[in-house]
């Protein structure tokens, strides 16, 4: 008898969505769609950092391979450094703290590392131009999408990989809220600015002068250039051909305000110098070698309470767009990506379509091996991504001498350390194990 295929549609084709795409369209008993705005994949931003966490996800996916060919240099399991800190907001800086890990920092180009998930795409599976504006729910659980440019898809299940300004995200708390009665939701659809703007730009390393005749730090390390409500992210890429810094000047009294619709901007190189002025020359030396730079607003989101409602499912920003100080955004995204991949792989053909609850005693019992998977992967991801979420704004702080340590070094290394604990807590082959031990509950609860 022919069963139909679980239709499975990825809105945005970003690294999270190309990473759920990929092992999703090698399963026969799925149909896999992914729904992109721009005409082509692209990332934006230059500089990307994973963990040894990641890296053992694209072993498992058998991507290893592929992305150490384009990471900064080969990945090794011996304890690296991730980040080495200095004091720079004064003329003559000091380190005071180093945070080492096994594989230390793994960098790459964003478009080398989209690239490797391009690369893995079927045939087909990619459509482009194609905005999606909203959703509907229709009679029998299919989802009808419609895009800006007038056409319509239907799907089983939804998974909104659109970003931090995710349309998915703002339907579906909408929905809820009017659903539920619960109009808090509404305060959760808009990001909101740190009070922090980020400064970019891209160096070629030959244009770095030599410092007491050795390479200049940040050629030989990740380093982070710490100072009172500013600090400098700066790391290799491109096989160490590229220096990609980031300026991060915060004013802490516009935390959780709205700034506006541009986040975005070219800038001068005289603003950036001027916001770093009297910095020590390791750090402003990086910023005096970019004639172009680019201005960005710091947005993140409040955590949310679900990420699953109705077959609609948020992934990566879309669920917990989150600030860039712990390097960690794509990681969690990569990792919402390959749970749900893992649980959607175990749902059974047949019941996609079955109703997606019954009433038992005055009680709802989910009534299809989806909604188990579904609810499986939110009970999984969404307490780590949300405290991942909130340690990277943590963070932030403490670089910048804002958190509770201020500027007690031998407190606050330590602590800057701690962060980044959701690293070992478990492991991504004992987070399957535990996704497929609730989807097992809830299958024999039924």
């Amino acid at each position: 008898m022919y069963t139909p295929k679980l239709r499975v549609a990825i809105c945005g084709g970003g690294i999270g969505g190309l990473c759920l795409a990929v092992p999703l369209s090698k399963q026969a008993h799925l149909q896999v769609d992914v729904y992109e705005a721009a005409g082509r994949f692209t990332e934006i931003g230059a500089g990307l950092m994973i963990w040894s966490r990641t890296w053992r996800i694209f072993e498992l996916l058998g991507l290893a391979a592929d992305f150490a060919k384009v990471a900064d240099s080969e990945p090794n399991p011996d304890v690296g450094i991730g980040f080495n800190y200095r004091r720079s907001d004064r003329p003559q800086g000091f380190h005071w703290n180093f945070v080492s890990m096994p594989y230390g920092c793994i960098r790459f180009h964003r478009a080398h590392f989209l690239d490797v998930f391009v690369e893995h795409l079927p045939p087909g599976v990619a459509h482009f131009g194609k905005r999606l504006v909203s959703y509907e729910r229709r009679a029998g659980g299919e989802i009808g999408l419609t895009f800006a440019d007038g056409t319509h898809a239907e799907c089983d299940v939804l998974v909104g990989c659109d970003g931090i300004k995710s349309v998915v995200r703002a339907e579906l708390l909408r929905s809820k809220a009017a659903e539920d009665a619960r109009p808090e939701l509404l305060k959760l659809i808009e990001p909101k600015w740190t009070g922090t703007i980020a400064y970019r730009g891209l160096v070629p390393s030959t244009e770095i002068p030599s410092r007491n005749g050795a390479k200049h730090d940040t050629l030989a390390t990740p380093m982070m250039y710490c100072g009172q409500n500013k600090h400098i992210v700066a790391y290799s890429i491109a096989q160490g051909h590229i220096v990609n810094w980031v300026a991060f000047a915060s004013e802490p009294e516009k935390d959780d305000t709205d700034y506006g619709a541009e986040w975005v901007k070219p800038c001068s190189k005289e603003e950036v110098l001027q916001t770093f002025s009297g910095w020590e020359s390791e750090a402003v030396e990086l910023l005096e070698r970019v004639d172009n730079p680019t201005k960005w607003v710091i947005h993140h989101l409040h955590p949310l309470p679900f990420y699953v409602a109705d077959r609609v499912v948020l992934l990566g920003d879309a669920a917990h767009g989150m600030t860039p100080h712990l390097g960690a955004g794509a990681g969690q995204a990569i990792e919402d990506a390959f749970i749900l991949a893992k649980v959607l792989e175990a749902a059974a053909p047949g019941e996609y379509r079955s109703s997606l609850k019954s009433e038992k005693n005055g009680l709802h019992y989910v009534t299809s091996t989806l909604d188990a998977a579904l609810a499986a992967y939110e009970q999984t991801r969404l307490p780590v991504a949300n405290h991942v979420l909130t340690s990277a704004d943590e963070s932030g702080k403490m670089y910048e001498f804002n958190s509770p340590f201020a500027e007690k070094y031998e407190t606050l290394g330590p602590a800057i350390k701690g962060q980044w604990s959701f690293l070992t807590a478990s492991t991504p082959e004992g987070e399957v194990d535990k996704a497929m031990g609730i989807f097992q509950g809830i299958i024999q609860a039924i």
